[in-house]
């Protein structure tokens, strides 16, 4: 009983608890509501360009009459934002399984790899942090483009003519190329820790009882693997729907992105309040289910 006392009092054990929560609130909670406040502005030729701008505690009533959801209506009405959305939701999706399915054989080859060599393969997957996110994507370029490494290589070993090209480059193909390079990553780590632990007596036993490699796989280490491949799916889902640099640099006038449509909302036609409104709706398309994901694991 004195030690359960001295645990209660202890002001440790409290900011344990109390400073995640005063980091979340004030990096996250805070700057959302300010993006949300400026998502119920008006479009103003001012600095900043918006308004109403609160000006004290006295005017707070007519302020807060001034605010309305006009621009939310706005990006329901719209067809350009709606594609928008629903085509990064489609990108993303499309992208974190092309990148399951080639992360997970890489991970798992990881995972049962000799321990001593392990620590290099880790090495080597998180190599390409050590070069720019951005000289990265670059590279792309000079890879897909029509006269680039990709066409010289296929005319060189025959594949295609000496007046072919590989024309990709400003296709959903280069992005998805990009997403995959890029996120890769991100999705064999998860997955690679997951499996890592898991125990290999239980796929022994399996065999001993009959049980084929292909069937052990989907009965034992897929289903134990299932936290990782949830982990990696989230990681690279998100990031990736409101991705802006891969769509940029290496996609055409079609693909159009969510997060391409923010930066140009805010940077190219300063309407710093639809913009905010885009970016409130994204979280809202991202966190929710989330949120209701989790409810869900937590009452299985």
């Amino acid at each position: 009983m004195a030690q359960t006392a001295e645990n209660h009092q202890n002001p440790a054990r409290w900011l344990i608890v109390v400073v995640p929560y005063l980091w979340l609130g004030f990096f996250f909670v805070v700057p959302f509501f300010i993006v949300f406040k400026i998502s119920l502005s008006d479009l103003a030729i001012s600095m900043p360009p918006y308004t109403p701008q609160f000006k004290g505690f006295a005017d707070l009533g007519n302020y807060l009459s001034q605010l309305d959801f006009e621009n939310y209506l706005y990006l329901g009405s719209d067809s350009l934002y709606v594609s928008a959305y629903f085509n990064s939701l489609r990108i993303a999706l499309i992208s974190t399984l092309l990148l399951l399915l080639i992360g997970y054989p890489m991970a798992l080859a990881m995972a049962r790899a000799p321990a001593r060599i392990r620590p290099t393969l880790l090495m080597l997957v998180i190599l390409p942090f050590w070069t720019s996110f951005l000289i990265r994507v670059y590279a792309w370029i000079g890879i897909l483009k029509p006269e680039g490494l990709l066409t010289v290589l296929l005319q060189g070993i025959g594949i295609l003519g000496p007046e072919d090209q590989v024309n990709i480059f400003r296709t959903d193909y280069a992005v998805f190329i990009g997403m995959v390079y890029s996120y890769l990553p991100f999705m064999i780590l998860p997955l690679y820790a997951s499996l890592e632990k898991m125990d290999g007596t239980l796929l022994e036993a399996a065999n001993d009882l009959g049980c084929t490699p292909w069937k052990a796989f989907w009965k034992i280490t897929f289903p134990l693997s299932l936290p990782g491949v949830i982990a990696g799916s989230m990681i690279c889902f998100i990031p990736i729907t409101g991705e802006f640099v891969i769509p940029d640099l290496l996609g055409g006038a079609d693909t159009l992105m969510i997060g391409k449509t923010l930066w140009t909302e805010y940077s190219g036609n300063r309407d710093w309040p639809l913009a905010s409104a885009v970016a409130v709706v994204l979280l809202l398309v991202l966190v929710v289910p989330i949120m209701i994901f989790q409810n869900q694991q937590q009452k299985a």
